[in-house]
């Protein structure tokens, strides 16, 4: 008779383990992602979200905490689980000891502190970071996320907590606030970036414009002098920049801003207002500035994030 019973057991959770990977893979197939990004072309090793389905379908999941109780489930449990990047610096890698780092981590571990609770880590790729908080694998994700209409119809957004945007990045000597600023400069871009986008709205022959067949010859490009100015995003931009510290380049204007944001689920507005509340201070301290020098190389005081 026991030995009945403790087959009956087995067949349950399997098949609770069963319903728990077809909703993933549900909530993946609805929501149709690449990796994880703001907003940034494929050619700077990020790609944009692209969400395929309007709406995800309301799906009734085992272990999915009811909307407006996930914070009271992270309290109690005295954790709280953050998707976060490991595979898209500075956002998050891992280092050469193995443990992850990066922006994102930090911003995970004092957004975990402002909570009160412990951090558990859970990496992800852009593909599963949605999925991964409709099924309740993570609480909260914190993985370079930008916001769009289509998110949004999804999940719900934090305040900002980072910059990221397109922007032409020079040396000291060149003094420019604007596109119409550029006219007289050579401009370096990677082709078919969302840089390259922008600049061909202006009209041909308003500047030079060298297209280059990725970010990295880009860069390249304006370390060794073939152009005066390069359009880029700021991750490459701050790589550039810690790596060639001589060159003392640094960020003339903002072309395009795509802040990024916290994501959590639908209906769980208190954990979004402590979230919020959180941010805020950490940007209040300073805290956020001197994690985005830090990483990106550049403050927050005086970037458009929200």
């Amino acid at each position: 008779m026991r030995k009945g019973r403790d087959w009956n057991k087995g067949i349950s959770r399997r098949a609770q383990k069963l319903l728990k990977a077809l909703a993933l893979f549900v909530a993946s197939f609805a929501v149709t992602v690449s990796i994880a990004a703001c907003s940034a072309p494929e050619s700077s090793s990020v790609k944009t979200l692209a969400v395929t389905s309007a709406v995800a379908p309301a799906i009734s999941l085992p272990g999915v905490p009811n909307p407006g109780t996930t914070l009271k489930q992270i309290m109690s449990e005295g954790k709280v689980k953050i998707a976060v990047p490991d595979d898209f610096p500075p956002f998050g890698s891992v280092g050469t000891n193995m443990q992850l780092h990066g922006y994102d981590i930090d911003v995970a571990g004092e957004i975990a502190k402002g909570l009160g609770v412990k951090l558990e880590l859970v990496p992800v790729v852009g593909n599963y970071r949605i999925p991964f908080l409709q099924t309740n694998r993570v609480e909260m994700v914190i993985s370079s996320l930008g916001k769009n209409k289509e998110r949004a119809k999804i999940i719900d957004f934090s305040a900002p907590y980072a910059p990221f945007f397109s922007g032409v990045y020079g040396g000291p000597g060149i003094k420019v606030s604007s596109l119409a600023d550029l006219k007289g400069h050579t401009v370096g871009v990677a082709q078919g970036s969302l840089e390259d986008l922008e600049l061909s709205k202006i009209p041909a022959g308003t500047f030079p414009v060298k297209r280059f067949a990725s970010n990295s010859l880009t860069a390249s490009a304006l370390v060794s002098g073939q152009v005066q100015l390069i359009a880029t995003g700021n991750v490459v931009a701050a790589k550039l920049m810690r790596d060639n510290p001589e060159k003392q380049i640094d960020n003339k204007f903002v072309m395009k801003n795509s802040p990024c944001h916290i994501g959590v689920r639908r209906g769980d507005d208190d954990l979004l207002q402590r979230v919020n509340a959180i941010v805020a201070d950490l940007r209040e301290s300073g805290k956020l500035n001197q994690l985005s020098q830090k990483w990106f190389g550049e403050t927050i005081t005086d970037l458009p994030i929200s």
